[in-house]
């Protein structure tokens, strides 16, 4: 073999290893390949439909707990119970309220959001219509193989979050939404980052847990986390619903 050829097949083989190297990572490590993330974003429209014609009336009781910085004393607890009435209807009552007053100004302020978005949930559905979205990688999340999106609003709005979700590759069912409101939510709450965690409630695809951090205007940074603890459904509530509808 001549010099020209040896070279040649040097460079080749060199080119080969460099196309190997910047293959996708994605597929490499789960053995499959990554739809696109177009395909993604409508099979997770599909679960969503699916998911609302699985709704029916429910209550449920939430606990949340005010941290301080280091998340080592909690400053208030809340206890609050909320009712859902498909497609629209959401209502809630605080039960029991400890500990410092900022922390149950604040879990009214959530519950006020969390009732006024169900009313219009196309304003804050994660669609092309309210985000850009852009695949990160996939990753192991609580026994779930996830596909992790970056989304970035298309608008300045406190209702909808700059960050990432994290999206089951089996059903398209979301797992994991994290990031930071596009808006300041209020003007005495800074720097707010929120976690959000979902998970089978009687057949039902609900939000489970939240987590909340923000600089507090003139008390510096707290920390609130939520979890419902009961649920019950409520057959009465769904005759309610439909008389309503009438």
């Amino acid at each position: 073999m001549n010099a020209k050829r040896i070279w040649k097949s040097a460079v080749l083989c060199s080119l080969g290893g460099l196309f190997v190297a910047a293959g996708p990572p994605a597929s490499a490590e789960s053995g499959h390949d990554v739809p696109p993330v177009e395909v993604i974003l409508t099979r997770m429209a599909q679960a969503r439909v699916e998911n609302r014609t699985q709704l029916r009336p429910y209550s449920v009781t939430r606990n949340y707990r005010l941290f301080d910085t280091e998340k080592l004393a909690t400053r208030a607890e809340v206890i609050a119970d909320l009712t859902f009435v498909p497609p629209d209807r959401k209502r809630y009552a605080i039960r029991q309220a400890n500990g410092m007053g900022l922390g149950e100004k604040i879990v009214r302020q959530m519950l006020e959001h969390e009732t006024d978005i169900v009313k219009d949930h196309g304003a804050t559905d994660l669609t092309a219509t309210n985000y850009n979205f852009r695949f990160v990688r996939e990753e192991e999340l609580s026994g779930h193989h996830a596909y992790v999106l970056e989304m970035v609003p298309l608008r300045k709005d406190k209702t909808l979050l700059r960050g990432h979700i994290w999206v089951d590759s089996a059903n398209f069912r979301l797992l994991r939404t994290e990031g930071v409101p596009g808006k300041a939510p209020s003007w005495w709450l800074r720097d707010s980052h929120i976690v959000l965690v979902y998970g089978e409630v009687g057949g039902m695809w609900l939000q489970t847990s939240s987590e909340s951090t923000a600089n507090v205007r003139f008390v510096g940074p707290h920390t609130m986390v939520a979890h419902d603890v009961d649920y019950k459904f409520s057959e009465l509530a769904a005759g309610v619903g439909a008389a309503a509808a009438r």
